[in-house]
């Protein structure tokens, strides 16, 4: 595997969303090219395939001259919500056989009596116990006979079995030894038939053995599927002449070789809004923006992050599926409907959007593609905002009048009748979506202590430009920054990926004298192993970067906080490391026990091997006013108003022009509603701020 320092080599990003399949190729000279596909639902690599195909084509390129493919998708996050993955089995230690019906014995909600518990990922007659245990201090207190794994083996071969997942009780510290023993208890099937078995402490070890073994399912459940995929990707990009490593991105915003993707598939579930975050913090930083709200509309549903200083907020806890995940991911946050989500009445009458989205297939009623009920998409189009002849580029042509007829169907339920009667169905349907997820970014805020009104909106994916706008206005954001690129932004997050993988161990020990040398010693073990793993992933890498942090808490807590330690690598100080996690509590809660004993649980490591950054495409400034291509209305607050229509690749860094107004590009369409002003700025991104006056 070659380097990819030198100017003109070629990457290409890809995200795999449920509606379109999104491509950016660079080739290190600036130039950004970009181009959607529609997504194949039933073979999800035939998009890839197809669409990567078309990518170098339009870049006037061929498949042999693009040199690292990074691959986002979102195939393992839909298998787990849908519970389309494997049929797995579960080994346990002896004793632990309804560790996933337990569980941490909570309801979903305490308050709903019709509230159900998720469905285990394993049920329990596909659950095998196995003599088999540590202490807590990671030392072995039941050993299984080799008579007993060669049957237990046996009977794993004999069950409708694709993948297993093992827990041992204390694993997390002794994971060497547990992997050990899954490496064995494999080797044993092979004699039978070919089943991998996934080791929960290599994978994750962490203490808290339900979540830990949620970690191990979750990856033996996705993992054949993933295989497969990969599989069918890799023989259809060769096939197709491409001979470029592919990577995939991660959850934590990073990256990884399509091995270490095979491997520990789990942790790329939330690798495309991951990526989407990590090109949005690079952009804001170019475009002088210190703190902003993502804002993520795809095909599906609208997504949310924060970032302060070019750093996005990370979560060590998240929910895939109704199940926790306690990986490290970028923290986004779903707040509401997305392009294909379906507009419906209830049956007392009252407007609905989603949850149910129409997808690539058969998508919105304007896709002529067989759909009949109308869609977020169908609004924009009923309303004006988006132009039928325009979408994509050109390239798919929508049916308005379809959409116009189903909408006034819609609007007949709800008593809306007239000529205009599909437009303003249309508007209140996106009305509707708009206050849902205002309610739910306040929500999402607020539980972080932080204020909308500090922050700016940077949108992207298909539909955000699109209701960037109509959100801002409505949570009160006083700008929007909508990036180039922003229905690929993805993918663009995608090329730029550094290498990333996160590393864990358990303590459970005090904060005292001799505890700070002892955590100086599982840090540099860590980073030992972090650096290894990059080794084996190629010399893609130009830099490495290690990031540390520790979970702790006031002793007697059940939950912890996680707190970053300075980037030197030296020893931290016990004294500074307790003044760290008091500041932090201090931010958190409010106060400070400055008496209190303090527990280290969990230390963290990430390692980070950096490649080169993209370069970015400038804007000269133009001393001519920007021009709009056209005029046409657009229906706005219950009346059809004219706005100006530009092409976004005609405006220029400085080019100064107010709302209403709609920017068209190939990937989507910007929506500027009156009382509100836009500008671009020499990077590309168009600045959307208040006017003084409506």
């Amino acid at each position: 595997m070659t380097g990819i320092s030198d100017p003109g080599r070629v990457r290409v990003g890809i995200d795999v969303g449920g509606t379109f399949t999104d491509f950016v190729l660079a080739d290190g000279t600036g130039r950004l090219v970009y181009y959607k596909e529609p997504s194949t639902p039933d073979d999800p690599a035939r998009a890839v395939i197809e669409g990567l195909a078309n990518l170098v084509a339009k870049a006037g390129l061929a498949p042999a001259d693009v040199d690292l493919v990074m691959h986002g998708t979102t195939i393992g996050l839909n298998a787990i919500i849908q519970r389309a993955g494997a049929r797995i089995g579960l080994v346990v230690s002896s004793g632990f056989r309804d560790i996933l019906e337990i569980a941490r014995s909570r309801m979903p909600s305490s308050f709903d009596f019709h509230a159900t518990k998720e469905e285990p990922l394993v049920p329990r007659d596909r659950i095998f116990e196995i003599e088999a245990r540590f202490d807590p201090k990671g030392e072995p207190t039941r050993v299984p006979e080799a008579a007993a794994l060669d049957a237990l083996a046996a009977q794993i071969a004999e069950s409708d079995i694709e993948a297993v997942a093992l827990v041992l009780i204390n694993g997390y510290a002794a994971p060497e030894a547990e992997a050990a023993l899954a490496t064995d208890l494999e080797r044993r099937i092979a004699r039978h038939r070919s089943i991998g078995v996934t080791s929960a402490a290599r994978v994750w070890p962490e203490i808290r053995e339900y979540e830990r073994t949620l970690v191990a399912c979750l990856n033996a459940y996705i993992q054949p599927l993933m295989r497969r995929y990969y599989g069918r990707l890799g023989e259809g990009v060769r096939a197709r002449g491409a001979t470029a490593p592919i990577f995939v991105t991660a959850s934590n915003g990073g990256s990884m070789s399509l091995e270490s993707a095979s491997e520990r598939p789990v942790e790329t579930i939330l690798s495309g809004p991951a990526a989407g975050v990590m090109a949005a913090t690079r952009f804001a930083a170019a475009a002088g923006v210190a703190r902003i709200i993502t804002f993520d509309m795809g095909g599906t549903s609208s997504d949310i992050a924060v970032s302060t200083a070019g750093v996005p907020e990370f979560a060590t806890r998240t929910e895939i599926g109704g199940l926790p995940l306690v990986l490290p991911v970028v923290a986004v946050s779903a707040i509401g409907a997305g392009g294909g989500s379906i507009i419906w009445v209830d049956d007392h009458g009252v407007l609905k959007v989603g949850p149910r989205s129409a997808g690539a297939a058969p998508g919105p009623v304007s896709y002529q593609r067989g759909g009949t009920e109308p869609a977020v998409t169908d609004c924009y189009l009923a309303t004006g905002l988006i132009d039928p002849t325009r979408f994509l580029g050109g390239r798919m042509v929508l049916d308005r009048a379809a959409a116009e007829a189903a909408l006034a169907a819609i609007g007949q339920g709800i008593g809306l009748g007239g000529p205009d009667a599909a437009a303003r169905t249309a508007y209140g349907a996106l009305s509707v979506a708009t206050a849902n997820m205002a309610t739910e970014l306040f929500k999402t805020l607020a539980q972080r202590g932080l204020d909308p009104a500090d922050f700016v909106l940077m949108p992207f994916g298909g539909a955000g430009p699109t209701h960037a706008n109509f959100l801002a206005e409505e949570a009160g954001l006083p700008r929007v920054v909508v990036p180039p690129s922003a229905g690929t932004f993805c993918a663009l997050g995608a090329v730029g990926a550094d290498l990333r993988r996160d590393f864990v161990r358990s303590l459970r020990r005090a904060l005292d004298a001799d505890a700070a040398t002892a955590l100086a010693d599982v840090l540099r073990l860590l980073e030992q192993e972090g650096r290894a793993w990059l080794a084996a992933e190629g010399d893609l890498v130009t830099g490495v970067g290690v990031a540390r942090s520790l979970d702790m808490r006031y002793a007697g807590q059940a939950y912890e906080l996680r707190v970053t330690l300075a980037d030197d690598a030296g020893t931290p100080r016990d004294a500074e490391i307790a003044e760290a996690f008091h500041r932090e509590h201090e931010r958190v809660y409010g106060f400070r026990d400055a008496a209190a004993p303090i527990e280290i649980t969990t230390a963290r490591l990430a390692v980070i091997g950096h490649i080169p950054p993209v370069a970015l495409p400038e804007l000269a400034p133009s001393p001519v006013p920007p021009a709009a291509a056209g005029r046409r209305p657009i229906f706005l607050a219950g009346n059809w108003v004219e706005a100006d229509v530009f092409d976004r690749e005609t405006l220029a860094a400085g080019h100064i022009f107010a709302g209403p107004a709609i920017v068209e590009q190939e990937d989507t369409t910007v929506v500027v509603l009156p009382g509100w002003t836009a500008s671009m700025d020499t990077v590309g991104n168009l600045h959307l701020t208040r006017s003084a006056q409506p």
